[in-house]
């Protein structure tokens, strides 16, 4: 082929590594370490990141400051044929923080903000909130872009779940009640209307959701979704698990416990192989047996894949350890990260982890889709996880496994010239290829961009290590330029390889089988607790309503997450507004005082 000879737009992110005033012009160093000379031009504007209802922040004044050493950049440029090579002239510049060097996402309340934002919009979405009461009977899986009901009468039960985590998430950090009440009135609705309980077996199992007519629902035993269609999948139990458990850590509702215990006996008598480890994909929704005929249809029969091993950890396991501090749980976390550490890694053969297998553990590589594909967020989730689970049961494989994936993402997975992280890729490259295919698109996800800030995040924060800093600063920038939604509210579902939002199908909506409030919620809650208590060592405050005779003991546990022991320390209580002092301030809980009515309780948690 020859040299290409025309004009293009694209996105270049990087530092700046000079500023000639002269000329009009800089120069920076992307992520990879390419060097471009950029050239401003009379139209040339500026901005810097803005939080969800913040307006916008004009820096087109500001170059000549802005435009400092170091300081990172997203200049969206056009590309002129000029001889061998391009004139680089930029339109438009995000700066992500308003001094040269800093970055606002590292402000100890953005993410608090944030996630007040996204929780507002998705009460207003579903129930016209507070025009009229929160009423789950009018929840819709699907959202448009600004919100609407698309018509739709479906309400899957993890979307459901998904949601009631993000509110719940958001009482954590702000204390509002409106955002209890939605994650309560939402856990109800789950154990009313979508909660089967088999008094035989004594476990409980949950429906994939209900087709809503008027007054009439029609409960859906076994996944619509196509992958897993007539099928109990694993994950969709999983996550029917994600959202009552967070609300569990707030108020020790005991009737949330019992239905997780009851579950959870189903994934050890249904799902799990005692023989070989791990757990089945799916099993047959009237054998419940995983290696039933009948799930030959989706090529689900005696599976194992991602999901079904670890997804527990981050959906429901890790937050019901937090809220009890059972040892049974801390083994059922260990179970399922010796597992993946023994099983994932394949670097022989890929720089991206195995995510299927038969039962034998043998690498299954016919999968609908994913075939020899692999998701990139997956990995940076594992990274991610580990380093959490290396808090609790610390194990030199499990820091190794996350160094290897935290080595090995930015060149296989993410795009060191604009900034964020792709999609799906093919695990290997064949002869005389240099870049991992994309699966299907160049777009990058929101939910991916979490994974890779959360690992980058907590891998910084308890190996203080700067390169690792510097990825959680790149991917935590790249997001919070180009994933929210100012005009509509919340976060889009993709954006194009240069950040631009992509706004067709399915992934224009807010709300479908994908998105529910969950992944940005849980980035904005763990993203403020990484930032403030590991990073930049501020403390926060901590929201609980516990209910009478609720938690074991009248013991309330309110570690945010799995951090490094003796990272921080509890350092204040409030309850009902009045200070309080019967608190272990190192094992992180609260001896609650006897009471006939819910308690309000205000914790502080100080880094050390």
């Amino acid at each position: 082929m020859g040299q290409l000879r025309f004009t293009f737009s694209d996105t270049i992110s990087g530092y700046i590594t000079s500023f000639n005033r002269t000329e009009r012009s800089f120069s920076l160093r992307t992520s990879e370490g390419k060097e471009y000379t950029l050239f401003i031009t009379p139209m040339t504007y500026a901005r810097v990141t803005q939080n969800l209802d913040e307006g916008y922040i004009d820096a087109t004044g500001r170059l000549s400051e802005l435009l400092a050493e170091e300081n990172l950049v997203y200049a969206y440029c056009i590309f002129y044929p000029k001889g061998n090579d391009y004139r680089i002239e930029v339109k438009s510049m995000i700066f992500p923080g308003d001094k040269a060097g800093t970055y606002r996402h590292e402000e100890p309340d953005w993410w608090i903000k944030q996630v007040r934002s996204i929780a507002e919009c998705y009460l207003k979405w579903q129930f016209n909130y507070p025009e009229t009461p929160i009423d789950f009977k009018n929840y819709r899986t699907f959202l448009h872009l600004a919100g609407g009901k698309k018509g739709d009468y479906l309400q899957e039960t993890d979307t459901i779940s998904r949601l009631v985590y993000g509110f719940a998430s958001a009482y954590l950090l702000t204390g509002e009640d409106r955002f209890l009440e939605g994650a309560e009135l939402g856990t109800e609705y789950l154990r009313e209307h979508v909660r089967f309980y088999d008094n035989d077996e004594d476990l409980i199992y949950w429906y994939h959701g209900l087709q809503v007519s008027g007054d009439r629902e029609q409960k859906l035993l076994t996944s619509e979704f196509g992958d897993d269609y007539d099928s109990l999948p694993m994950y969709e139990q999983i996550y029917a698990l994600a959202g009552p458990t967070q609300t569990y850590r707030i108020t020790g509702d005991p009737r949330i416990m019992f239905d997780i215990e009851k579950t959870i006996d189903l994934f050890e008598k249904y799902y799990k192989d005692n023989e070989k480890e791990g757990y089945f994909s799916h099993i047959d929704p009237i054998t419940l047996d995983p290696r039933s005929p009948t799930l030959d249809k989706g090529n689900n029969r005696a599976k194992k894949n991602w999901n079904s091993v670890g997804d527990h950890a981050p959906a429901y396991l890790i937050n019901l350890w937090l809220a009890t501090g059972e040892e049974k749980y801390a083994d059922f976390l260990e179970y399922t990260f010796d597992t993946i550490e023994e099983h994932f890694k394949d670097y022989d053969n890929s720089p991206f982890v195995q995510e299927r297998f038969f039962e034998d553990w043998s690498h299954d590589k016919t999968w609908g889709w994913q075939q020899d594909n692999a998701v990139v967020g997956h990995n940076l989730k594992i990274s991610w996880n580990l380093m959490r689970m290396n808090s609790l049961r610390p194990k030199d494989k499990y820091v190794s496994f996350a160094r290897k994936i935290a080595e090995l993402m930015p060149a296989a997975g993410s795009d060191r010239q604009r900034g964020g992280w792709y999609d799906v890729v093919a695990r290997t490259l064949v002869p005389g290829e240099e870049y991992h295919r994309f699966t299907w698109h160049d777009r990058k996800a929101w939910w991916q961009q979490e994974q890779a800030i959360l690992a980058y995040m907590i891998l910084n924060g308890v190996l203080k290590e700067d390169e690792y800093l510097r990825h959680a600063r790149e991917a935590a920038a790249f997001y919070n330029a180009h994933f929210l939604d100012h005009d509509d509210g919340a976060v889009y579902f993709n954006v194009l390889a240069n950040g631009l939002p992509y706004l067709m199908g399915n992934e224009r909506f807010k709300g479908s089988h994908s998105m529910s409030g969950y992944h940005s919620t849980e980035l904005c809650y763990l993203s403020a607790v990484y930032t403030n208590l590991l990073i930049t060592k501020v403390p926060m405050n901590f929201y609980f309503k516990p209910k009478p005779r609720g938690f074991k003991d009248n013991i309330l546990r309110v570690s945010p997450d799995i951090l490094p022991k003796g990272s921080v320390k509890l350092t204040a209580v409030e309850i009902d507004g009045k200070p309080y002092d019967n608190f272990n301030a190192d094992a992180l809980y609260v001896t609650l005082p006897i009471a006939d009515k819910d308690l309000n309780v205000k914790v502080t948690i100080t880094p050390v």
